[in-house]
């Protein structure tokens, strides 16, 4: 058994090796600290190239047959669970023919290039000031839902709206064209089967039986929403360019005051500490804010996955996370601290995963997407507490958020949940089609035209606020047909916080909630399927009512509910942020290549030094109130 377990040590560190160095890569370059996009092309090369080798998978194989024919040991169990965590690894990213090879390796080069161009390519907007400057996929989001100036919208919808046709005339269909080459290389009939099969571990015709009964379940809320909205508003509120500001703009104004961009920081470790939630002396590196060239979405990604080595040290993850912020823009501070919730959520997931080797404690497949993102999604959930918001929610002067802005907040947002929902639905509608077309009729203007109607038939408007080949996942095929994980993640959150809610009665700073999700949701890793470890926390399998019930909730219940977690929350004793564990994570702030602050003195430390910084370069952006 020895020689087995040296194997198996061996193969987690040549595993790592590669693993970290494309992960560092990719940062540098999406990050826009380097510009070196063929070295980060030659490491995923070489990372696709471990994880697919079917040798390695029958390498494995052969030491797993060779364990089970000893005699029980001491460790046997779990170097056999190591095993087949490989095996499974291998076995969903296998590519046996060289034929594959070939057009994986040409797909990573695609890609790569397109990226390069992306980086280079300039959309404009009109601010609130009434400038025009360049516009990003997260300043053009927010300027559409906050901006009371329409004709300036109307600039971020055109922006793009501009985007969607760049990815078209610059060599996406082809890249749709070789992915589906590769699939079918691989035995399926298009990539959407494959990706389906290979992150969710379903046929597409199982994943749209979910999603078509969830389309059923809602279809009613939200015409009834946008039929109310012609009624008050004219036809013209359902433009492009006025929806999302009818669905939110007001309030969006109207509570920035209490959710400035400053006070991110703060909030987001406040809260987690309160929650229960650590690290386990993870490495953190975060950047937060806009710039030039930097990748315009939120992601976590983790160089260093966290896992027990050979002789039972724990290895701690090294996790990067980034969002896109504008701290002077109306509207930021909500955006930057969902953010930090979303992909501190993955942060924390990646940060708790026990395992025995680092396949478990990765965001790629055999690891789903559903999974991955119902842990981020439980977490940034958490925002839209009326609770959460009476005690987080507080402007420079102390002064809590009033609760007939939370009443105003659930009375813009509640009507448009079915809606919210539908717009990730719409996604994997879209994706199905395109990828099921034939290579000669997918033209540019063909796949528009389907992204048009899809939206039609889905969401009830076309085009969309977020026009869909505007969205960045498209792109990637770590992330392309898979979007529906976020539909299926927000089904099993809904679960998950039923489930807490009837067993505690309330969620906010509740510090047995993350205990319990490291133990039932984060330590397995991928060595359980998501439905597992939804019956492990719950007791029950994976469902949509959950879902489908809160979209259809009327704007009295969803109040009825907030005024209740409200008036819990007063009487609840909160004790000092003291009492409570810190993160146990070392956490880097920075922009770019530039340390902006860390946590070598304190957490508390860390955010005021974050805060002077951005009331250094963002006067107007404000001061944040420190950590009580």
């Amino acid at each position: 058994m020895d020689r087995i377990r040296a194997a198996f040590d061996r193969l987690n560190q040549d595993y790592l090796a590669v693993h970290t160095a494309k992960e560092e890569l990719f940062w540098q370059t999406y990050m826009a600290v380097s510009d070196d996009h063929a070295a980060f092309a030659e490491a995923e090369t070489a990372y696709k190239a471990f994880i697919s080798d079917p040798a390695r998978r029958s390498w494995v194989d052969d030491l797993l047959g060779r364990l089970e024919g000893l005699p029980e040991a001491p460790g046997k169990e779990e170097l056999g669970r190591g095993l087949k965590g490989w095996k499974a690894l291998f076995a969903c990213n296998s590519v046996e023919t060289e034929e594959a090879k070939s057009l994986q390796a040409d797909l990573i080069a695609m890609e790569a290039a397109l990226f390069a161009k992306r980086a280079s390519f300039q959309m404009m907007h009109v601010t609130e000031a009434g400038r025009s400057e360049e516009a990003t996929l997260s300043s053009a989001t927010v300027n559409l839902g906050t901006n009371p100036d329409r004709v300036a919208r109307k600039s971020s919808h055109d922006a793009l709206m501009g985007l969607e046709r760049w990815v078209l005339d610059n060599g996406f269909p082809d890249i749709v064209a070789k992915r589906n080459a590769l699939a079918r290389a691989l035995g399926y009939a298009t990539y959407f089967d494959y990706k389906v099969a290979k992150n969710e571990r379903m046929t597409t015709a199982q994943l749209f039986a979910i999603l078509e009964d969830f389309e059923v379940r809602t279809r009613d809320a939200n015409s009834r929403t946008l039929d109310a909205l012609v009624a008050e508003q004219g036809a013209e509120a359902l433009a492009p360019f006025n929806l999302r500001f009818h669905m939110s703009g007001g309030v969006v104004r109207r509570m920035d005051p209490y959710l400035p961009f400053s006070k991110a920081l703060d909030r987001w470790v406040e809260s987690f500490r309160r929650l229960g939630i650590t690290y386990r002396g993870a490495v953190l590196q975060l950047d937060l804010l806009e710039r030039k060239g930097k990748y315009q979405n939120g992601f976590c990604h983790g160089p260093v996955p966290a896992f027990f080595d050979g002789d039972g040290r724990w290895v701690a993850g090294h996790i990067n996370f980034t969002a896109e912020g504008r701290p002077d823009q109306v509207g930021s501070g909500a955006r930057a601290i969902k953010t930090l919730f979303h992909e501190g959520g993955h942060a924390a997931h990646f940060a708790n995963v026990t395992g025995n080797a680092p396949c478990f404690s990765q965001e790629f497949p055999p690891t789903s997407m559903a999974y991955a993102e119902t842990q981020s999604m439980f977490c940034d959930s958490l925002l839209e507490d009326g609770d959460w918001l009476k005690l987080y929610a507080v402007d420079d002067a102390g002064n809590p958020i009033p609760d007939e802005l939370i009443r105003a907040q659930i009375e813009a947002t509640q009507p448009f949940r079915a809606f919210q929902e539908r717009s990730i639905l719409v996604v994997p509608y879209f994706e199905r089609a395109l990828y099921a077309m034939s290579d000669e009729e997918r033209t540019p203007d063909a796949v528009l035209a389907l992204a048009r109607s899809m939206e039609q038939r889905i969401l009830g408007v076309s085009p969309s606020p977020r026009p869909l080949l505007a969205i960045p996942h498209l792109l990637n095929q770590e992330s392309a047909a898979s979007y529906h994980g976020y539909l299926l993640a927000n089904m099993a959150v809904y679960q998950t916080r039923a489930h807490f809610l009837k067993t505690f009665g309330y969620l906010t700073d509740n510090p047995r909630i993350g205990p319990l999700l490291a133990r039932h949701y984060w330590a397995p890793g991928n060595s359980v399927s998501h439905d597992a470890t939804l019956r492990s926390l719950t007791g029950e399998g994976f469902g949509a009512r959950y879902l489908a019930e809160v979209c259809n909730r009327t704007v009295d219940d969803a109040w009825s509910e907030a005024a209740a977690a409200i008036a819990a929350a007063e009487i609840r004793p909160r004790p000092p942020l003291e009492e409570f564990p810190s993160l146990d994570a070392t956490i880097r702030i920075v922009d770019g290549a530039d340390l902006l602050a860390d946590n070598h003195r304190s957490e508390t430390a860390m955010c005021e030094a974050f805060s002077d910084w951005i009331a250094a370069h963002y006067p107007a952006a404000g001061r944040a109130i420190m950590i009580q």
